[in-house]
């Protein structure tokens, strides 16, 4: 299907694979999509900035560049800087469509049902997976056409409700955009006086004739007395701001229209350099009117499909989109008689164009798709034609794209090109797995994970999706004889964790492998020399000051910090302690505020049979001025500490004191580790299953869940 893909200043039309339907979304078939000529615009304009703009901007990312540059070497540089400028990202998010498949969890949807959709996922695209509290139905008497604007028309709509006006009050509107239009509209609907705001007198014509009382353009009048002796020497009650622009004087020309204790309700971009004289004395109300409504960036009403109570918010986005669709489908607001392009969606690319300066800019861009059956179930594209799998390489199926495969796994493998070869990628984001593929020379790509499981040729699934889907992609490996590295944790399920151990009862193959890649550090080796030779049990002192996650992280609903982070301490202990674990012990601290939370403030003992005893600090309320990791080590009159992984000391002891820039944890290692023992050069795991249980059912104990 074809994306509109953002990059280098530019929108690309790319073909990429359609999504599949997730739980509490549904899959759309676009009819028609609106550019937004702000929003859409400035992100595209950005994405043009050159290497010295965004240094300027951003100074840390030249030096997180050297430090590419001296730890990976050119090439690797190369590749990871390639995956930070060259895959681009989607654009849009406003759509109107007809639904193709439900999720889980949106009963009150059904295949055919004709729709609107806002939001991040609802791209220019021929077809998009959105959550369904972003997801309304069109009346029936509306065509997708007018109804593809309804996120543009849900933030005109927020604005007017954040300026709280009543009938027969005075409201300015500062820009005549396709925003600004919608919201006088809607203001003459509610019996508002308007007087509008613009430099193009086109558009201001068009605000009269929609029935803004005054027009003014402020090059060549002054629209603040004008303003002022329309509100009868009072100022308008209300400014709306719906401009784009980056000087401060027309958000300080607003304040100076606005009545004393009124309002400036700002929808869109201005400079921000305000002046204290302009609200000060007038005692103005600066309000932000952010996107469609209640609701929006909240991950629990769009990621999960919680609503909120009718009674308590009435206007949630959703409810927004809605009225703004009635308002349409009664003729109280109409977009027929604005000077909106209908673009064809094979024109991607020329739609955008339209918008760069010097050139006659419409107020709006409306796409058109191509109405036959789109591909839904295409799940396979070719990158490289005839592919040559070297003797001895390993096939590598690759689940997941995110950050930490971005910055870790993908240019470490990249690294062992003579070991390992990313044969396949498969990301629900295919645009991202499109991108990776042609940096690091994938065979194909897919968004089907039995794909990657039925082709011979993959000798490795390698698993870097959220921790909620843990399980259930390894065991589905397991039982197709694939072997499985899988980033941490294994699992956050018992009785997933159950039929694993149950597998390997009955089956010594293949090879499974978590990524608990501190037991492979240098730091961790060099430990383990020394502590396998003592006589008396260890102990050992892990501090983790974790840092403060905000409360809506996605890791608080897919088990937890300790089970889904602090797992990588436990397999740590089991691979210096090297024995059975006997009891964990865990104490919470009771926080006085909601700021923290217990679960994330814990202290962990646990007893080995062989007597060691190790102790894990985990804590979120630490300062970030203090190393995230820090490890003692005590036995037979000696100690080692080792301080965030970059060095290490002992005393009592002659010990290889190793230092590093960075902290070194061990993920290139656990690679060689892994190649060594695919390819048969070690008999052993790299990680013994017992250790890998063990870890998992420690986790379990200490989350306290």
């Amino acid at each position: 299907m074809i994306q509109a893909i953002v990059k280098k200043g530019k929108v690309f039309k790319q073909e990429v694979l359609a999504p599949n339907v997730t739980e509490n979304s549904l899959l759309i078939k676009v009819i028609n999509s609106c550019i937004s000529p702000g929003t859409e615009i400035s992100g595209v304009q950005t994405s043009g900035k050159s290497i010295m703009q965004k240094a300027i901007a951003q100074p840390e990312k030249i030096t997180k560049f050297i430090d590419w540059l001296h730890n990976d070497g050119i090439d690797i540089t190369l590749k990871k800087f390639r995956s930070e400028t060259e895959i681009g990202s989607p654009t849009g998010y406003s759509i109107s469509g007809i639904v193709l498949n439900v999720g889980k969890g949106c009963e009150n949807f059904s295949v055919g049902d004709r729709v609107v959709a806002a939001g991040n996922f609802a791209n220019h695209a021929e077809i998009v997976n959105v959550q369904k509290n972003l997801v309304v139905k069109i009346p029936h008497s509306l065509d997708f056409y007018s109804s593809s604007t309804a996120t543009i028309g849900a933030i005109a709509l927020q604005g007017i409700r954040r300026a709280n006006l009543n009938l027969g009050e005075f409201a300015v509107v500062y820009g005549t955009g396709l925003i600004g239009l919608l919201t006088i509209q809607m203001l003459i609907h509610a019996g508002i006086r308007v007087a509008a705001i613009d430099l193009d007198q086109s558009r201001l014509e068009l605000a009269k004739q929609f029935g803004a009382e005054i027009i003014c353009c402020p090059e060549n009048e002054n629209s603040i007395d004008i303003v002022k002796n329309w509100s009868d020497g009072f100022g308008a009650d209300a400014v709306i701001f719906t401009a784009a622009t980056q000087s401060n004087e027309p958000l300080s020309n607003s304040f100076k229209m606005a009545k004393k204790k009124g309002k400036v309700v700002l929808v869109g971009v201005s400079g921000m350099l305000i002046q204290r004289s302009d609200i000060y004395q007038k005692e103005i109300d600066f309000l932000i009117s952010s996107s469609y409504g209640p609701g929006r960036y909240d991950k629990i009403y769009e990621d999960k499909g919680n609503d909120y109570p009718y009674e308590y918010v009435r206007w949630t986005e959703n409810r927004n989109i809605r009225e703004y669709l009635r308002l349409l489908d009664t003729n109280a607001v109409s977009i027929k008689d604005l000077p909106i392009k209908r673009i064809k969606i094979d024109e991607l690319e020329q739609a955008f164009s339209l918008f760069e300066s010097g050139k006659s800019k419409p107020l709006g861009v409306i796409l058109e798709y191509n109405n036959s059956n789109a591909v839904v179930h295409q799940t396979k594209q070719t990158i490289i034609t005839n592919p040559k799998n070297k003797k001895g390489i390993i096939n590598i199926g690759f689940i997941g794209v995110g950050s930490f495969a971005k910055n870790i796994h993908l240019p470490n493998i990249s690294k062992l090109e003579s070991k390992f070869k990313i044969a396949a990628i498969m990301s629900q984001s295919s645009y991202k797995a499109k991108g990776f593929s042609e940096i690091y020379g994938a065979n194909y790509i897919t968004n089907n994970y039995d794909e990657i499981l039925n082709d011979k040729n993959i000798d490795l699934v390698f698993i870097c999706t959220q921790h909620i889907n843990h399980g259930e992609l390894v065991l589905k490996a397991l039982r197709q004889k694939k072997n499985v590295f899988v980033e941490k944790p294994l699992t956050i399920n018992e009785n997933e964790l159950t039929e694993i151990e149950k597998f390997y009862q009955k089956n010594q193959n293949p090879l499974l492998m978590v990524g608990y890649n501190r037991r492979f550090s240098v730091y961790a080796h060099e430990i383990k020399k020394h502590v396998e030779k003592r006589i008396n049990p260890l102990i050992i002192n892990y501090r983790m000051n974790a840092g403060l996650l905000p409360k809506d992280h996605w890791i608080f609903d897919q088990g937890g910090r300790i089970i889904g982070e602090a797992c990588h301490i436990f397999d740590l202990f089991n691979f210096l302690i090297a024995s059975d674990i006997l009891t964990v012990n865990i104490e919470e601290i009771n926080p006085k505020t909601s700021n923290y939370i217990n679960g994330d403030n814990k202290l962990i003992t646990l007893k080995y049979a062989d007597g060691s005893i190790a102790t894990l600090a985990y804590f979120s309320t630490g300062s970030n001025k203090l190393s995230k990791e820090y490890m003692e080590v005590h036995f037979d009159g000696k100690s080692i500490i080792m301080d965030n992984y970059q060095s290490l000391t002992g005393f009592g002891l002659k010990i290889n004191n190793i230092n590093s820039k960075q902290s070194d944890k061990g993920h290139y290692e656990e690679l060689l580790a892994l190649f060594d023992s695919l390819n048969g050069y070690k008999k052993n795991w790299p990680i013994p299953l017992n250790d890998l249980l063990q870890t998992s059912k420690i986790s379990f104990l200490a989350s306290g869940k």
